[in-house]
């Protein structure tokens, strides 16, 4: 009979000791030991449960140990709302300690395209940070909240790609995009704008027009150097886009009738720039107006060949040949031609 009972109590303190072992390698498990196979962006919104939260995990295919995982949420009683990326490196316990204490990864803000008015701007960035693009448009159109004449908004601002925090408040949001503004504009900038007889916020107005004129990169100086030179010479700057810019960009084409449209930022009527910028000049742009190509021109028009380079001229005359060349090309192509 003793040796009955001796053989119970080994059997018992195995019992134990495995019990012991497994509920021990849980805790190493669960704090030290990788349990994903790849990357994942999670995004928690406000509202957001824990429970909830770790389905979605689960839900992804990423997880080596559901159980483990499991383990560690029942003690999550809160999350942070953020952006938070899992990867291979991750234990369970960390993944629940980063989202619960909102060690948060930063997210890619990208500015970039056609972004013609604040409320193109606060769409961009609504879309990509978790703030609501009705108040990023708000915020960008007072001129209290931004410190500047709203007319001025794009002069501060760079079309690039900024890391921030995806639940940055709005006014943390355009305090990065001024301070990058300002980082960009160094003293050798400064210096090559005043070689142009231009500010930085005058060199942003002259980008937004060559911006408007052309996306090819190549003949940017060329068209930065034409406006440059009617400005030196003491010509309107007669630029179609700022015309487009009156009329919030909906004509397809600029008519004869809306060169008198009277409003400051028409070239066609008033000498000078404009105001401020008609949009947000990407950096090509910027850097044209600041190195310009060195030439007479005073005209260009579109080649004939539909290519998207343009044709220049140092004389009238010699503009309009080059402009009825264009017309013709686009009579004979909306006629059925090439």
């Amino acid at each position: 009979m003793k040796k009955f009972f001796r053989w119970v109590g080994i059997l018992l303190l195995l019992a134990v000791l495995a019990c012991g072992g497994l509920y021990g390698y849980g805790l190493y498990y669960d704090r030290k030991v990788p349990n994903f196979t790849g990357e994942m962006d999670l995004y928690v919104y406000p509202g957001m449960e824990p429970d909830g939260v770790c389905e979605s995990i689960l839900s992804s295919g990423l997880v080596k140990s559901p159980a483990s995982l499991k383990r560690v949420f029942k003690d999550v009683k809160t999350l942070k709302v953020g952006h938070y990326r899992l990867d291979a490196t991750c234990s369970s316990i960390y993944v629940a300690r980063m989202l619960h204490l909102g060690w948060q990864t930063p997210v890619t803000l990208t500015l970039s395209g056609a972004i013609r008015t604040p409320g193109v701007l606060a769409r961009k960035i609504g879309s990509q940070m978790m703030v609501d693009s009705a108040a990023v448009a708000s915020f960008a159109c007072c001129a209290d909240s931004i410190g500047l004449d709203p007319d001025l908004l794009f002069t501060r601002i760079i079309p690039d790609s900024y890391q921030m925090l995806w639940t940055a408040p709005v006014k943390d949001i355009f305090a990065r995009l001024f301070k990058e503004r300002d980082a960009w504009w160094t003293a050798a900038r400064v210096t090559a704008a005043s070689a142009q007889g231009l500010t930085p916020e005058e060199v942003s107005t002259l980008a937004s027009i060559v911006s408007g004129e052309t996306n090819y990169e190549p003949e940017q100086p060329a068209i930065a150097c034409v406006y440059l030179n009617r400005l030196r010479t003491g010509m309107k700057l007669q630029a179609d886009p700022t015309v487009a810019y009156c009329f919030d960009y909906e004509p397809r084409r600029i008519l004869r009738w809306m060169l008198e449209v009277d409003s400051p930022y028409n070239t066609y009527l008033h000498y000078g720039l404009p105001p401020g910028p008609i949009c947000c000049p990407p950096k090509s742009c910027l850097e044209a107006v600041l190195k310009p190509d060195k030439h007479d021109y005073l005209y260009f028009c579109a080649d004939p060949s539909f290519n998207g380079s343009h044709r220049f001229a140092s004389s009238y005359t010699e503009h309009l040949q080059n402009a009825r060349a264009f017309q013709r090309a686009l009579t004979e192509r909306q006629r059925g031609g090439n």
